[in-house]
């Protein structure tokens, strides 16, 4: 019998859609791993098709298109090097299944589908695919290896059933999006089936941006001792060769040397970096354009994208109006400068005049209100814009979340934009991103050495200066405490009540509660983001914008 056996992980950034982008990434990939003497060739989840694919899978041709190239990866196993397992969909009848290949000798060796199908959060796979049987574990040159799908091992029914049927590994594929602190929620759970089965268990997980979603990679192997004995790179495309002896014990994994980790804000800033470098590239935008405004939102945004992207693809434009204060000018000019981005600006004041001009009739006998700091935000909107529009740069928005959840944000004004590393990050951990991002110069960067930006954006009290002396906290309560309310309520769904009897004032809970309701129709017009929370608007957090129920008020 066999007593060796190597296994490579292919961290892989797929593409969605782009099949034949992705065989040729999966082709690359079990080329070098056949240099550096693998045996078998494990690919994330839907590595064929990209995750997720969402209604693509309703296309027939796509469906088609995508079991072409599986048979075609296939017939290159024919050529006695590594086998390997891809993650594709797969028609079965009437069905369409997210599935797993083993491909070897140049041929489909077996097909594994998907049990647990995820629905909820940012998954909605009930949608697209049905669900197959628990599977049983898969031959490969004198092994059995306990295929699975993702989900298939958040629960113990298949890992049970892989063990009872005489799998010596458990092997999940793997299309798992970063959350802020999920990390370490795997490997609890993984450490929680390897003590149900007694087996060794390989995390095969993809990285990249897709949308709003972003895959920290990751990928790691447990031995059944529970001791971790290989952990690959956060947020990276890499392979590493797994070495893989049977003992009497069972099959057991050759420890490597295991990197730092990462600390939290440092994944926090990375994948940001990576939601907006995909996100550009993915969709073939020459670079990005963003308001300068000389505040800590804009100031990190901009940062984000030049570590991103390179400073010669960013264009931050510093837009002033008559209210915009002299260290707000001072600020964005030096911001730029630090960060090696273009920088100019373009006086909005003559537009705020011609919109006066253009309303003077419809409003005569009105008081100035909120509806003219509203024009300046959305003349900026529109000049912004079109600089996108003339030179086919995506515009950045730099609305936070706390912003984005008390609707304390213009629609068609500083909402307007193509994408956000903000969307899902409270102003507080801005805060904390700012104060880290000066101190560390993240990994992959292509910005210049050096701090980001100047110490005065981060202390100096935050302002949308469209009216004199204006600040954020004459509107709303200080952010230390409306972010711990919103957390509670956003990602915790907690009620009045028990926001109350955990210390919060009743009045400043109700206030931001309403805010938080009210906005709704702000944000489903909003730009997509980052997803950094557990709980993202969009896809993870779906309330209804007309909805009359009030009683969580008590």
């Amino acid at each position: 019998m066999t007593q060796a056996l190597n296994i490579a992980i292919a961290q892989l950034n797929p593409h969605v859609g782009a099949i034949e982008k992705n065989v040729a990434a999966i082709r690359a990939a079990r080329a070098q791993a056949a240099a550096m003497g693998a045996d078998l060739v494990v690919t994330p989840e839907l590595s064929v098709s990209g995750y997720p694919p969402e209604d693509l899978v309703l296309k027939p041709a796509f469906v088609a298109a995508c079991e072409a190239a599986a048979q075609a990866l296939a017939a290159d196993t024919a050529d006695g090097g590594p086998g390997l397992v891809i993650g594709t969909p797969w028609r079965d009848g009437e069905n369409v299944h997210n599935a797993a290949f083993l491909l070897e000798a140049g041929a489909i060796l077996a097909r594994r589908k998907k049990h647990e199908l995820p629905n909820y959060g940012v998954f909605d796979e009930k949608r697209v695919f049905a669900s197959g049987p628990a599977p049983g574990p898969v031959a490969f040159r004198g092994f059995r290896l306990g295929l699975m799908i993702c989900e298939d091992w958040w629960f113990p029914d298949v890992a049970e059933t892989l063990r009872e049927s005489g799998a010596e590994i458990l092997l999940s594929i793997n299309g798992s999006p970063f959350e802020d602190g999920k990390q370490a929620r795997r490997i609890a759970l993984a450490v929680q089936r390897v003590v149900e089965t007694g087996l060794p268990y390989m995390f095969a997980a993809l990285t990249g941006g897709q949308d709003e979603i972003v895959f920290d990679g990751a990928s790691f192997v447990l031995n059944a001792d529970r001791s971790l004995a290989v952990q690959m790179p956060y947020f990276a495309e890499a392979l590493c060769l797994t070495r893989w002896a049977r003992t009497p014990a069972g099959l057991v994994c050759a420890a490597q040397p295991l990197p730092p980790e990462p600390d939290r804000l440092a994944q926090i800033y990375t994948a940001m970096m990576m939601g907006l470098r995909d996100y550009v590239n993915k969709n073939g935008f020459s670079g990005i354009v963003l308001g300068l405004s000389g505040g800590i939102d804009s100031a990190i945004s901009a940062a984000v994208a030049a570590d991103a992207l390179g400073p010669q693809r960013v264009r931050a434009v510093m837009l002033p109006s008559p209210y915009t204060s002299d260290h707000s000018l001072e600020d964005a000019l030096a911001c730029a400068r630090m960060l090696g981005i273009s920088y100019e600006s373009i006086p909005i004041a003559g537009a705020m005049a011609s919109f006066a001009g253009a309303l003077a009739p419809a409003f005569t006998g009105q008081a100035p209100d909120i509806t003219e700091e509203n024009i300046q935000s959305r003349a900026r909107g529109l000049l912004l814009m079109a600089l996108s529009n003339k030179f086919g740069d995506m515009l950045l928005t730099t609305g936070n979340k706390s912003e984005m959840s008390v609707g304390y944000a213009t629609l068609y004004g500083d909402m307007c934009g193509g994408f956000s590393v903000l969307k899902d990050v409270y102003k507080t951990t801005v805060f904390e991103l700012s104060r880290w991002r000066n101190a560390h110069r993240p990994e992959g960067s292509l910005a210049p050495k050096g701090p980001a930006m100047p110490e005065r954006v981060i202390t100096k009290p935050p302002s949308a200066e469209l009216k004199p002396g204006q600040t954020d906290q004459d509107s709303l309560p200080p952010y230390e405490i409306l972010d711990a309310i919103l957390a509670r309520l956003i990602e915790g769904e907690a009620g009045i009540d028990e926001l109350v009897a955990e210390g919060f004032e009743r009045a400043t809970v109700l206030r931001v509660w309403k805010l938080l309701d009210r906005a709704e129709y702000k944000r489903r017009q909003a730009p997509p983001g980052v997803k950094i929370t557990a709980r993202a608007f969009g896809r993870d957090r779906r309330y209804p914008m007309t909805n009359g129920f009030t009683d969580l008020i008590g």
